[in-house]
């Protein structure tokens, strides 16, 4: 058995990991292994021959870019925050959400000031492309809490359904992106394991797009 006959995924563990197995069954890819309550991070599918690295959301690009792992599935957002030097070869359309800009309700347009997110190349791209004065301040959580505390006049974050926003006295005022998961390759995977890695985007795009018709 060759080695190039085998794909490494790196799968984020956390929110979006159990509609991502999902997915991933929808395409005829057993994920039962997967499921199990284990502290085991790493699963091989010999059936398949398909090898699994459960990671961090953020560590995933990194595992990718440096070949640990053929292909990640990983959200657009942390995509556009840490810039590798990857192939995106699918919108999964997995964990739909945005990347906004938040304000105080009635604050009125933000001319410039501070700038308070966990995203801070993405902030930084976002306004200079708008000419505005700004200074970001990186947090790690509780981001609504800085306008709240008169920390930065503004926040850049993820939100979906807007609930914790309005339940903090805030609003979105910009959509920076849009956001869903996305299958990357690491560019040598892509090359040396082209035909592997187009069998598993045609099953997965076929999975995609069941679930899509079915809504």
């Amino acid at each position: 058995m060759s080695a190039n006959d085998w794909l490494t995924i790196a799968l984020a563990k956390g929110r979006i990991l159990p509609p991502t197995l999902e997915l991933l069954e929808r395409a005829g890819i057993g994920c039962g292994r997967l499921r199990e309550k284990t502290r085991k991070l790493v699963f091989s599918l010999d059936e398949v021959k398909l090898r699994f690295i459960m990671a961090k959301p953020a560590d995933i690009p990194t595992y990718v870019e440096y070949g640990t792992a053929d292909l990640g599935i990983v959200g657009k957002d942390i995509l556009l925050e840490e810039e590798r030097e990857l192939y995106e070869l699918l919108d999964l359309k997995l964990g739909y959400c945005r990347l906004v800009v938040a304000q105080k309700i009635g604050s009125g347009p933000f001319a410039g000031g501070y700038v308070a997110t966990k995203y801070p190349r993405s902030t930084e791209r976002h306004f200079q492309q708008r000419g505005k004065q700004f200074e970001v301040i990186k947090l790690h959580g509780s981001i609504e809490l800085a306008p709240l505390l008169n920390l930065a006049d503004v926040i850049v974050d993820l939100v979906s359904t807007g609930r914790t926003l309005k339940d903090n006295n805030l609003e979105e005022v910009e959509t920076v992106a849009h956001v869903t998961s996305r299958l990357v390759a690491n560019p040598g995977s892509y090359q040396v394991k082209g035909a592997r890695v187009a069998w598993l985007v045609g099953v997965l795009e076929k999975a995609v797009d069941s679930e899509v018709t079915l809504c």
